[in-house]
């Protein structure tokens, strides 16, 4: 007759036998994404076919994109690595000091001027970014394939909320944003892209992301609010939306947020 009841406990050694193992341990801002009693510490990962560490690594909770190295007995790998019995794997952030000696790229590294795209939920962080001089995609209706889309057509990086839109296989580029104010949020987004050095406060229309141009002042008089055109000569236009800026008392409170990001910058 057929056993029942608790398998034994060779039962037990069987399935032990027939498994692999190893350990991961997730080192700086990775450690987000983790619960509280796996961070800081070797996580044990119990598997029956070897599987490539990427998956292990989202499976875990945190997204590939955020993973700047992989380091498996001080041997740099990449994302399709298998992973054997009693490896000890080292993940690593996008860290801009680690040793170029140490690194396999994991993804083909952004050239050039660095272009975001920004989810439904970072429309204030947008406006912030374009403040600041940088090019942001953003439209609050946009979907996840229209984002993903966006992101892959354009290389562009990704500012999300949403850590599992990050997991996408496809994307490449990308980062969740931690905080939650949005003067916060851009100092975080320019640390994380060392982009302290490329601001160029007031350049990009903050509306459509258009860049601003100087415009004669005649050419748009009849725009121009009779009581600011009394006393102010310079006007600046968008090249995409054709909205008209100029420098009033508002502004000032926009340079008073921009100087406030630049001396965070300078300080940290």
């Amino acid at each position: 007759m057929p056993r029942t009841g608790s398998p034994s406990g060779s039962e037990f050694e069987v399935v032990e036998r027939r498994s692999s193992h190893a350990l991961l341990r997730f080192y700086g801002e990775l450690n987000d994404f983790l619960s509280p009693d796996r961070r800081q510490r070797d996580i044990k990962v119990v598997f029956p076919i070897s599987p490539a560490v990427k998956d292990t690594i989202e499976s875990l909770g945190v997204p590939h994109v955020e993973v700047g190295c992989i380091l498996i007995e001080g041997r740099a790998v990449e994302f399709g690595h298998r992973l054997a019995l009693g490896e000890r794997v080292a993940v690593y952030p996008v860290f801009k000091t680690l040793s170029e000696a140490f690194m396999v790229p994991l993804r083909v590294p952004l050239l050039g001027e660095v272009r975001f795209v920004a989810d439904v939920h970072l429309g204030r962080l947008a406006r912030m970014l374009r403040l600041l001089g940088f090019d942001v995609v953003y439209d609050c209706q946009a979907d996840d394939r229209e984002l993903l889309r966006c992101s892959l057509a354009e290389n562009r990086v990704l500012l999300t909320r949403d850590r599992a839109l990050l997991k996408h296989g496809d994307l490449i580029y990308g980062t969740w944003v931690r905080n939650v104010h949005v003067q916060l949020q851009a100092i975080e987004v320019l640390r994380r892209f060392d982009l302290g050095q490329f601001i160029a406060p007031l350049t990009r229309c903050p509306l459509c992301n258009g860049c601003l141009k100087h415009v004669a002042k005649h050419k748009v008089a009849d725009r121009i609010p009779p009581r600011t055109a009394a006393w102010l000569d310079d006007y600046f236009q968008c090249e995409t939306c054709r909205k008209l800026y100029w420098q009033g008392t508002h502004v000032e409170r926009i340079r008073d947020q921009i100087a406030q990001i630049l001396n965070a910058l300078q300080t940290s």
